[in-house]
């Protein structure tokens, strides 16, 4: 299992911090995991306490959102595309950023879809959250966390009703992203190499349907909330889809998961 310290520790280290939640699959912070794994940049872990006030990473980053890179003296960075650039910056070999402008912009297009506000993890987040909400059966001192926690995504029943279609159509666009390459017998989402779309979509599947427990070793309580409930859904989330997140862990990010 992963080796974690304090984040007053990993603010005092050199190098490269990944401050994170332990024991979760959470898909932004598995998305620039995978890109440092990928581009085998070392890094401290920080742990990141879901329960605190959060001071001693707001004092460090001015925000309370994980995850969070920092890189030596530079200020850490709390944004997905900023990560990837600057992850980019430090190993550039294997490049996870192509060079051919156009499947650059269909990279960074789909990587929008799944990582931008009211994009695909926004959405799973809200269904999550109206799931909780609705649940007769959590105790109201839990349903006070996802209140809290629906404030930071915009939660209304409104965008709980929006929110699937939201998540379908974006799986959508990304099955047929990959059927095109594979036609032109091209194993991943853009160009003929691994990107970042690649890893970050295996992260984010994890939203769906995360990988069974001998693979990734996530806190069972957690487990129930990550799983899909709507068939719609469901069906977007092909086959195709969730076999090349699996070949991805495999063949690139490396099984069971260090969470």
């Amino acid at each position: 299992m992963a080796e974690y310290v304090s984040i007053e520790q990993a603010r005092a280290a050199s190098g490269m911090r990944l401050i994170v939640a332990e024991g979760v699959p959470g898909p932004w912070a598995e998305g620039i995991r995978g890109v440092l794994d990928a581009k085998k940049i070392s890094y401290v872990r920080g742990r990141f306490d879901i329960t605190s006030d959060h001071a001693d990473l707001i004092a460090w980053t001015a925000q309370a959102s994980v995850p969070v890179i920092a890189w030596n003296d530079e200020f850490p960075r709390s944004n997905w595309m900023e990560q990837i650039f600057l992850a980019e910056r430090i190993q550039p070999e294997p490049g996870l950023i192509p060079a051919v402008l156009e499947d650059r912009t269909v990279m960074f297009g789909l990587l929008s879809e799944l990582c931008a506000p009211h994009g695909f993890g926004w959405s799973r987040r809200i269904i999550l959250i109206d799931n909780a909400l609705r649940n007769p059966d959590l105790p109201d001192e839990n349903k006070g966390f996802f209140r809290h926690f629906g404030a930071k995504y915009g939660y209304s029943e409104a965008a709980a009703a929006a929110a699937p279609g939201r998540v379908v159509e974006i799986l959508n666009a990304l099955h047929q992203q990959l059927s095109e390459q594979q036609a032109k017998g091209r194993r991943y989402f853009v160009g003929g190499q691994l990107s970042a779309l690649d890893i970050y979509w295996a992260g984010f599947s994890h939203l769906i349907e995360p990988l069974p427990p001998e693979q990734c070793p996530m806190l069972d309580e957690f487990r129930p909330m990550y799983a899909n409930l709507d068939p719609a859904v469901s069906a977007a989330a092909t086959a195709e889809l969730m076999t090349h997140r699996e070949f991805i862990y495999v063949e690139h990010l490396g099984l069971p998961m260090d969470l």
